[in-house]
């Protein structure tokens, strides 16, 4: 039997591992047509299937299942082997893979990616930006940034950016001839524009005060999916909104849009940078870990917030 190559048996755990050839060959930076001529080869070297194949899904067979168990381990062995020969030129090297909402994308690229990119020139880093959560680690990402409240529970979290304040807004003039709301059950009698999250749901404004917690499913004929266009819509008239504090900020200096129910929404814990707690940490990763560390504390003492 001719012995697999490396590259073979990585493309097929790849492939075994997210149950997609798409989602295989985004991790690994190939076309689908060459992980599927690479795992019929394999296949082909090894006389036995180890994929089942339909139009919509692809899992593993029997004995594919037991090779991708004995490959895993192999593989993150290796991985930290070449990570180490990468410690010891004293420089982090290799690919470096974030997934992260939009609020956590724009704080790392304003004030960690362009310092993180001029000292480690030798890491080539893939940041992606979407509202969803996804599994990092069946989506092949080194790391995630969520809110703190939002990281699963078996992973290491690394705290940045501060505290989180969600607010109420209205321009004047839709308050113009209304009665604000003093408690978030009076919202029911005004127009609010809702939120729908990334997995489809309708979010409900969640409230708190001096223990006291609230979550309202609002009414309201408008509903949008981003921040940015809430504000907007806020600002011109629509309705109420309830978004992050500091995507209204401008708008709210400006005049645009006043605070409601002030009282109900107190500061939450921010963002975090989270990654898997029972596997290898690449260099890449623990360089940038570093790095953010160091800036949030330098951003602590400026005072400033995200």
């Amino acid at each position: 039997m001719a012995r697999p190559s490396l590259n073979d048996l990585a493309a097929f755990a790849a492939v075994a591992s997210h149950r997609s050839f798409r989602k295989a060959a985004d991790a690994m930076g190939v076309s689908r047509s060459a992980l599927s001529h690479a795992i019929i080869g394999l296949e082909g070297k090894l006389g036995i299937r180890l994929l089942n194949r339909t139009t919509r899904s692809v899992s593993p067979t029997q004995a594919g299942a037991r090779l991708l168990a004995r490959l895993d381990p192999l593989l993150q062995d290796l991985d930290q082997a070449l990570d180490t020969l990468s410690e010891a030129r004293g420089t982090p090297s290799g690919a470096l893979r974030i997934n992260a909402n939009k609020s956590g994308a724009r704080i790392l690229l304003r004030e960690v990616v362009p310092r993180f990119l001029e000292l480690y020139p030798g890491v080539e880093l893939d940041l992606v930006s979407e509202g969803r959560l996804v599994d990092i680690v069946e989506q092949g990402f080194d790391a995630g940034v969520r809110l703190l409240e939002a990281v699963p529970q078996d992973m290491v979290a690394v705290k940045f950016g501060g505290e989180v304040r969600f607010i109420a807004v209205a321009a004047p003039s839709y308050l113009q001839g209304r009665e604000p709301p003093d408690t978030p059950d009076d919202l029911h009698a005004h127009s609010c524009i809702r939120q729908r999250l990334p997995s489809g749901k309708r979010y409900r404004w969640e409230f708190s005060r001096r223990g006291a917690e609230v979550a309202v499913d609002v009414p309201g004929t408008l509903t949008l999916d981003d921040n940015d266009l809430l504000v907007e819509a806020a600002a011109a008239g629509h309705g109420i909104a309830y978004v992050p504090e500091h995507f209204a900020r401008s708008c709210l200096q400006a005049g645009r849009l006043v605070t409601l129910l002030d009282d109900w929404c107190p500061s939450i814990p921010g963002l975090a940078l989270y990654y898997p707690r029972n596997r290898h940490v690449p260099s890449p990763l623990r360089a940038f870990i570093d790095l953010l560390k160091d800036t949030d504390r330098e951003r602590g003492t400026r005072g400033t917030t995200a």
